[in-house]
């Protein structure tokens, strides 16, 4: 048995999940722990991490650097992506990392990152042979992959990640109606290859990697179930019709409103009025009948890989 730490160095969080992997190859979580660390604030739509942003992120790793000692880490696994990957200091935060805790970090392509994104939702979630429209909205990108349990059909990695959206487009508090169809206007342009890829493709599910997804449905169980409706499971299958429900309670509250929503975690308070625009853009525009929620998403598919 070997212990192995993955570090996914995100847009908005550094995630840290530690990990025991088993001779047959199963793993068992031993630790996880996120981080935000904005690191697209200020600079992400420029191409550049700020200064300010750049030190949060190397203190965050220092932070983990001092957990992966104590757990005693065997192996890690650092992977940076949208923000890092396209910033033009970014070779500098990673060897800033190097220097600091002697971290190897990764920077891999929005490519890879959403064949991860699948492998880790292929292990999380029973697929079958109908393809599935997979997605993951991270800070600096979002991934959308369509495939089965055997098979990745088409892939492509927008720059439409949350933190980016939160730069680009000023919005009121709440969002005005004017404002979210902006919004949509640019997702219908940005999105057309995806238009043509389920043209191709048809799909029957919607499958939500993690992230915004985790706290769409944590919202969900607080206002109809109980958070326990979760425990030790690895997916969810959402009422379509209590996340219309928890999406007109999003964009029509105030930033100081949302901090209140039971099972929305401060660090999303306000990136999840742009998720779930999305989210329900993505719905309504395919007709999607079916959404699920797969709990492991970029680190678990890091496992999965190797």
């Amino acid at each position: 048995m070997s212990r192995v730490a993955v570090i996914d160095l995100g847009t908005n969080i550094f995630n840290l999940l530690i990990v025991d992997i088993k001779l047959d190859n199963t793993f068992q979580f031993v630790y996880k722990t996120k981080i935000s660390v904005k690191l697209g604030e200020g600079g992400i739509n420029k191409g550049f991490i700020a200064p300010i942003a750049f030190n949060r992120g190397i203190n965050a790793l220092k932070t983990y650097k001092k957990t992966i000692e104590k757990y005693n880490v065997e192996k890690i696994y650092a992977i940076a992506t949208s923000a890092i990957r396209g910033a033009s200091n970014g070779s500098e935060f990673v060897a800033k990392a190097k220097e600091e805790c002697n971290f190897e970090v990764h920077v891999i392509t929005g490519d890879k990152e959403a064949e991860l994104i699948y492998y880790g939702v292929r292990n999380a979630v029973k697929m079958n042979d109908n393809a599935s429209l997979i997605i993951d909205i991270g800070g600096g990108s979002t991934e959308f992959i369509i495939a089965n349990k055997n098979e990745i059909f088409w892939k492509h990695s927008f720059l439409l990640g949350v933190a980016r959206l939160k730069e680009m487009f000023s919005s009121s508090d709440p969002i005005t109606d004017k404002e979210k169809n902006i919004l949509i206007d640019y997702f219908k342009v940005e999105l057309q290859p995806l238009f043509e890829a389920i043209e191709k493709y048809p799909i029957a599910e919607l499958i939500g990697s993690s992230g915004s997804f985790d706290s769409l449905a944590e919202m969900v169980a607080n206002r109809f179930y109980s958070p326990s409706i979760f425990d030790g499971k690895t997916e969810y299958q959402f009422n379509l019709t209590e996340c219309a429900v928890v999406h007109h309670k999003i964009i029509n509250s105030t930033h100081a409103e949302r901090l209140k929503i039971k099972g929305l975690v401060a660090i999303r308070v306000d990136m999840i009025v742009f998720s779930s625009i999305l989210v329900n853009f993505i719905l309504k525009s395919f007709s999607i009948p079916k959404m699920r929620l797969s709990t492991y998403s970029l680190k678990e598919g890091i496992l999965f890989e190797k």
